[in-house]
């Protein structure tokens, strides 16, 4: 079992991002006696969801759907499913720009190399 503080320190994220989960009811916690939240296992496989469909840029709102739709249980498979592809599909278009970003700094790079070398070459 882990408490918020634990928690964000596995995850690598704050505890305000911990608190903003459970309260958008991403992330589920149960109260300890002094009412503290803590979390179990699952919660932190639930977490590791959360923060990937957040890098693929999902909104809460769309990350809280996904969440829902885990909930409902094996009935929402292929709405999950369907959710990922997409998220994979726009991934893959991020991939393909940093790529074209990457190949343009190359450019430049190779650019001003041969630029500063012939610059030294010339005093």
């Amino acid at each position: 079992m882990y408490h918020v503080k634990e928690l964000a320190r596995l995850a690598g994220v704050t505890e305000h991002t911990i608190r903003f989960y459970t309260d958008q009811d991403l992330l589920p916690c149960r109260r300890d006696a002094n009412n503290r939240r803590i979390f179990d296992e699952s919660a932190v496989e639930t977490l590791t969801v959360i923060q990937c469909l957040k890098h693929c840029g999902m909104s809460i709102e769309a990350i809280k759907r996904y969440t829902d739709l885990y909930k409902l249980g094996d009935v929402s498979l292929h709405d999950r499913y369907q959710i990922i592809l997409e998220q994979r599909e726009l991934a893959y278009q991020r991939l393909q720009e940093a790529q074209e970003v990457v190949a343009y700094m190359e450019q430049k790079v190779a650019y001003y190399e041969q630029a500063m070398a012939a610059k030294s070459n010339n005093i």
